[in-house]
């Protein structure tokens, strides 16, 4: 079985989307990991359904298949990065990311993505962790009852120092049929589990996986060959257990180099 690849636009932020879309297909992935931005699909900006649907004839043309992430940094508060998100002690600001992620579904929708990640966020000084997992699944069960209607997979990604910050932590607290939208660098972060056998014993949970290099304890993403990731076996794990949607590549740092680094990428996982 051969692995189908994807590479994260936010590893393209100083390309245009189309430019970047190219990218992408010219160096031979299966598809991209499309990260809703104000440059990239701004959701907030007019005629979102028209964009999308444009863009997913392009998609189409180009024989690439989508996923559709929600890591925007500024795309809410030009402020204060990922703010406001579903732990935000301010219903407003709550109601904010739930908005953005239903637009995020739509956009899915409309391009037939494999799914929508998502995270929880950070939860503000002098929250109770309570509080904050109640409002977090709140958010996620309006989030979920939206996607329903339009046939769209959704999928909480646990990320480093957030209320669902690594996989112990989402296996606890959220729903038993909620996805698993797996970055296989955290489990490297986190030290919690091996990275391969984090595959293995998700494999059922599993909605869509990330993959790239990190270093033991650093939350920052490397191109391949400059962390410790055992890319061989958690390539091999992901085969294994008979994987066969995007295995998508993020490399956010790496946009002022993406004409290298998104054909070097995949050089790497195509040896």
């Amino acid at each position: 079985m051969s692995l189908r690849y994807a590479y994260n636009t936010n590893g393209t932020q100083n390309h245009r989307l189309e430019h970047a879309v190219e990218l992408i297909a010219d160096a031979g992935y299966d598809g991209i990991a499309l990260s809703l931005d104000v440059h990239h699909l701004d959701p907030y900006a007019p005629f979102l359904p028209s964009r999308a649907l444009k863009l997913g004839e392009r998609l189409s043309a180009l024989g690439l298949g989508s996923v559709i992430e929600t890591g925007a940094r500024y795309l809410l508060d030009p402020r204060v990065k990922h703010e406001p998100t579903l732990v935000s002690p301010e219903p407003d600001g709550r109601a904010r990311r739930v908005d953005f992620l239903r637009r995020a579904v739509d956009v899915a929708s409309v391009l037939g993505s494999e799914c929508v990640s998502f995270w929880a966020g950070v939860p503000q000084a002098g929250v109770p962790a309570e509080r904050a997992r109640a409002w977090l699944l709140e958010g996620v069960e309006q989030l979920r009852e939206h996607a329903a209607a339009r046939g769209v997979v959704v999928a909480l990604e646990p990320e480093p120092g957030m209320a669902i910050g690594d996989l112990d932590e989402f296996l606890a607290v959220m729903p038993a049929d909620l996805p698993l939208a797996l970055d296989t660098g955290h489990c490297l972060v986190t030290g919690e589990r091996d990275p391969a056998v984090a595959v293995r014993e998700l494999a059922g949970r599993l909605a869509t996986i990330t993959v790239e290099d990190m270093k033991r304890g650093e939350h920052v993403h490397l191109p391949f060959g400059e962390g410790d990731m055992d890319l061989p076996a958690v390539l091999g794990a992901i085969e294994e257990i008979g994987w066969r949607g995007l295995v998508c590549v993020e490399l956010s740092r790496d946009s002022h180099r993406a004409h290298e680094m998104v054909p070097a990428a995949l050089a790497a996982l195509r040896p």
